[in-house]
């Protein structure tokens, strides 16, 4: 008999601990992936927090400066600003858990209404001369648009980047073990901005 000779139970035990460690390391890897991937739609979420302020921070002014030809349109001013107000709001729910679908959601909604806004306050604007002669009327609207565009481009960047992650969560074996880590499915931002996109041009400030 071989001095080193192993048992049996011993050789099972061996087996056994082999196929644990194996486990272990593949839950480790997909666990690790999932951490990855999360944080790279939650970094890209901070580029659209970003410029997203900084719509914020312009949309106030442009009405300030619409007041005066524009007086007449109260209604269609304040409408705007509160859609911007609920929409920061949203934003700031968002950004502190870019993985929460329900806040992602609630963004897309105020965006949405907030979109709508502008266009009807764009549209209501063509019929003001003054406006459409006013130089910070014009310097405002071109940042709004550069600004939109990189709203949009960043939101592709972050769709992209939760595609990716609920695609790797729903794939087998990570769907196993991503609910049991606490990693639950992300939600695309979406919001209708065409209108915006539409109007915002025309308006020949």
């Amino acid at each position: 008999m071989p001095l080193f000779a192993l048992s049996e139970s011993t050789i099972t035990l061996l087996v056994i601990a082999g196929i644990v460690v194996v486990v272990l390391m593949l839950v480790a890897s997909i666990y690790n992936k999932l951490v990855t991937l999360s944080q790279r739609f939650k970094n890209a979420f901070a580029q659209i927090d970003v410029q997203l302020k900084r719509r914020y921070d312009l949309i106030p002014n442009i009405v300030e400066t619409a007041k005066g030809a524009m007086a007449h349109e109260r209604e269609t001013l304040e409408a705007v600003i509160q859609a911007r107000n609920q929409a920061s709001a949203a934003a700031s729910t968002a950004a502190a858990n870019p993985g929460n679908a329900a806040a992602i959601g609630s963004l897309g909604a105020a965006e949405t209404a907030l979109t709508q806004s502008l266009g009807r306050f764009f549209a209501l604007a063509e019929a003001y001369p003054d406006l459409k002669a006013n130089q910070n009327m014009l310097s405002i609207q071109e940042e709004l648009t550069s600004t939109e565009n990189k709203v949009a481009f960043a939101r592709q960047s972050f769709n992209d980047s939760v595609t990716a992650y609920n695609t790797y969560r729903s794939t087998f074996p990570p769907v196993l073990f991503a609910g049991m880590f606490g990693f639950q499915p992300a939600s695309l931002l979406e919001f209708d901005d065409k209108e915006q996109i539409k109007q915002a041009p025309k308006v020949s400030f």
